[in-house]
């Protein structure tokens, strides 16, 4: 008799099986609203430091990190079940409105855990701190770093971090696409790249996706490089990954008032200074979107314009003082001279990129330069800004490299008037369509502050002081307000009035007003 047929084992997957379920579920997760996806961003990074509370034996700010986090991932679950087949009607209009509610709200679920942790402050305080943090400015109410602790201080950082990481994938996937953010300028044509319906929105679960997964890694991969080596350079490793993560997020955000209070010395600022090359062009960083010429780094305009403001500005604080003591220079001079040249490069580079790192040497460099105000310097290169499509804020370097081809252009006319612009039709219409736009940027950007400064001295602000904090909002450089001004000024002294006025423009500077136009004014680039 026959026995029972033999069990048929189940055959293994296909190796790339796998690897097609893999990215299908990232796919669909992309799909989802992004606001979701940002929640649950959110509710994860707060893991971060309840472990690090818990690491230290501080198990009440572990527990003010660990719930808010649980709970802000079981609402994304249950919103991700809810909103799965949801596909938006007009995708770009919607990206845009998540760009700008997501620097208002998102700090609201980060304000969780830093009112828990912080319980002597408002949630007003709170909400305005994680703005600051959210949006890479680094204005902080709270001037002594000992007043929070470290684990907080690891928070703010980190909520930086994710907000230059937040603007790096939506300029890929969101500002590019749509020419805006600085791209604009490269096509001629602002805001004609949006789309309506489910197609639209699966294009762009896509470009999402694939942004995320080009920038991701290597913006974590330097975060982590940097951290290291400053950890190898003397820093303590709280300190380390926080003055990391704010160097390539460019938020200046610190548990030691900078590089002031840190131990890694010269070695550490120099560490600093290599990473901010990655907030000056796009192409520096991998996956970055590189739309525009085929030039290669050597020849990027936006890398070579911000070197050269650099070392102009550094040699403007620097020479002044040299050239005129170089006949009765002395050879112990030259430590100080060093120093000097050293804390001018460094914290112009800074600002440049939006960062507001001031150098340990600023001080001997002021005093070199005898400069009555040298932080007008500084509050000049922080409005300029870094590159397009980096987490710096500003008017941006391309912007400012296209009004000066054209005013060469203009220039040439007037020597030659019959000549004609060579460099081929890209060239041509840089500095056609692309300086009309730039030179359209520069105006509704100091009608921003005209509005914003306006609103302040309404709010009972000295104009000076609104001006200095305009500024500093717009261009999302926090530590501006302590130096650009005759004496310091204070985030912390400032009533809840201006606090929500500066909040506003901060979300402004972050988003740009062509693209707040764009969004509020759809019929003008829809069609």
């Amino acid at each position: 008799m026959a026995g029972p047929p033999p069990r048929s084992r189940p055959r293994p997957a296909p190796p790339g099986m796998a690897a097609g379920t893999g990215r299908a579920a990232a796919a669909r997760l992309a799909r989802l609203p992004m606001p979701v996806l940002l929640l649950g961003m959110g509710g994860l990074a707060m893991l971060v430091p309840a472990a690090h509370a818990a690491a230290v034996q501080a198990h009440g700010l572990a527990r003010a990190f660990l719930y808010p986090g649980l709970l802000c991932m079981v609402v994304t679950v249950l919103l991700a079940l809810a909103t799965a087949g949801h596909r938006p009607r007009d995708a770009t209009r919607g990206d845009l409105a998540t760009m700008a509610a997501a620097f208002a709200a998102l700090p609201v679920v980060f304000t969780l855990p830093f009112r828990v942790a912080v319980p002597d402050t408002t949630w007003f305080n709170a909400w305005f701190e994680m703005v600051s943090s959210f949006t890479t400015t680094g204005a902080s109410l709270y001037d002594a770093p000992g007043r929070l602790p470290p684990t907080v201080h690891l928070w703010r950082a980190l909520v930086g971090w994710l907000g230059g990481l937040f603007m790096l994938v939506t300029a890929a996937a969101v500002l590019a696409p749509m020419n805006l953010g600085g791209f604009e300028v490269l096509s001629g044509q602002p805001g004609t790249g949006g789309g309506r319906g489910p197609a639209a929105a699966d294009d762009r679960a896509r470009r999402v996706l694939r942004a995320t997964a080009a920038v991701a890694p290597a913006y974590a991969l330097l975060t982590g490089a940097l951290w290291i080596m400053l950890m190898i350079a003397g820093e303590r490793a709280l300190v380390a990954g926080c003055h990391a993560m704010s160097t390539l997020a460019t938020s200046a955000i610190s548990p030691v008032q900078g590089m002031a209070g840190s131990t890694a010395g010269l070695a550490g600022e120099m560490l600093v200074f290599l990473f901010l090359v990655f907030a000056l062009s796009r192409r520096t960083l991998p996956g970055a979107p590189r739309p525009g010429t085929r030039r290669g780094l050597g020849r990027d305009p936006e890398l070579r314009l911000g070197l050269l403001l650099v070392l102009a500005a550094a040699a403007i604080l620097f020479l002044r003082h040299f050239l005129g003591a170089l006949d009765d220079s002395d050879p112990q001079d030259i430590p100080a001279a060093a120093g000097a040249l050293w804390g001018g490069l460094f914290t112009v580079a800074s600002f440049l990129t939006t960062t507001g790192f001031v150098s340990d040497d600023w001080a001997a460099a002021r005093i070199w330069s005898d400069l009555r105000s040298p932080g007008l310097i500084l509050l000049g290169l922080a409005l300029i800004g870094g590159g397009v499509a980096t987490t710096a804020g500003g008017v941006k370097l391309l912007r400012v490299y296209t009004l000066l081809r054209q005013g060469e252009r203009e220039l040439e006319r007037i020597i030659h008037p019959s000549s004609l612009g060579g460099e081929g039709p890209e060239a041509r219409r840089l500095r056609r369509e692309g300086a009309h736009l730039a030179w359209l940027f520069f105006m509704l950007f100091a009608f921003s502050i005209a509005v914003v400064a306006a609103a302040l001295a309404f709010a009972g602000q000295p104009f000076e002081t609104a001006l200095v904090f305009t500024y500093a909002a717009l261009s999302t450089t926090g530590p501006l307000v302590q130096l650009a001004a005759d004496s310091p000024l204070s985030w912390a002294g400032l009533a809840t009035a201006p606090k929500a006025i500066l909040a506003a423009a901060m979300i402004l500077g972050r988003l740009e007003t062509l693209a707040v136009i764009a969004l509020l004014a759809p019929p003008a680039w829809r069609d």
